[in-house]
């Protein structure tokens, strides 16, 4: 799948991946790419800004965590960002409806063209 497909989307992708409880960074790039069946691949340099941005908005929170003798900085959804993600699905939904109807044409119920 082309990179700029992500355009756009890069934030509820983030977003959704952390819905069930808080990942570090690689584990966040490995969810997307595991929910995408390794259709989409991100970056370090595109993840990381990304999420730094999604904290500063308040949709993310953060801290550090041992894992052995390594640090790792692990980011969770606040309240605010499971809102914001229930907006991005609803927009998604509407988005996908729309190009849907225009790529594979069916004239709904009643309407004459």
């Amino acid at each position: 799948m082309r990179a700029d497909a992500v355009r756009g989307h890069l934030d509820g992708l983030l977003l959704a991946v952390l819905e069930p409880g808080p990942l570090h960074g690689y584990a966040i790039i490995a969810a997307v790419q595991h929910r995408s069946r390794g259709a989409l691949e991100l970056r370090t340099g595109t993840i990381y800004p990304a999420l730094n941005r999604l904290e500063r908005l308040g949709l993310l929170s953060s801290s550090w965590q041992s894992s052995g003798e390594r640090r790792r900085r692990c980011y969770e959804l606040t309240d605010a960002g499971r809102h914001t993600l229930a907006s991005e699905r609803t927009a998604w939904s509407e988005f996908t409806t729309a190009i849907g109807s225009v790529l594979n044409p069916a004239a709904p119920p009643g309407f004459a063209t």
